[in-house]
């Protein structure tokens, strides 16, 4: 089960609006993306985290990774996102850290409130509010860390390991 816990992140502030840059400086490579909270804006959250992954060599993570950021996306536009941006989408911010054994992946939204599990939950045929739980079976830990003055980032751990 993942702990729910302040992580590594902090307060970072991402990259550039669109960026994708890796930078390498010693084992930690990292990418991140502004994304509207959109059908689009999903898609192309998807499309970033199988390409970084697929130039990083973690083509292996790739599948999980997807879900895991799709889901963490997708709680902060329900749940977090505030106000939309000037142009009338709700933005988020993506972000994929790799080091030797662990992909970091990180949704930062403008919402304080904590990620809402409940592990106790046992209503397993309902239809939403079961990202969490998702993440929790993928991730080999996960929490949220705040981001004075406003916002938050929730983070999952996966292992960089090739499956068995």
């Amino acid at each position: 089960m993942g702990s729910r816990h302040p992580g590594p992140i902090g307060s970072r502030r991402p990259d550039p609006v669109g960026s994708r840059r890796p930078t390498s400086g010693g084992p930690l490579v990292s990418a991140a993306l502004l994304v509207a909270c959109s059908g689009e804006g999903f898609a192309r959250a998807r499309a970033f985290t199988r390409e970084t992954l697929g130039g990083w060599s973690m083509g292996h993570r790739s599948d999980d990774a997807t879900l895991v950021i799709t889901e963490l996306a997708a709680n902060a536009v329900a749940h977090a996102v505030l106000r939309p941006a000037a142009d009338g989408a709700a933005e988020v911010w993506l972000g994929l850290s790799l080091d030797p054994t662990h992909l970091l992946v990180t949704v930062s939204d403008p919402g304080d409130e904590p990620p809402a599990y409940t592990p106790t939950d046992d209503c397993a045929l309902r239809e939403h509010g079961r990202g969490l739980y998702i993440v929790d079976a993928l991730a080999e830990e996960w929490g949220w860390t705040s981001r004075p003055p406003a916002g938050k980032t929730v983070w999952a751990k996966l292992s960089t390991a090739p499956p068995p």
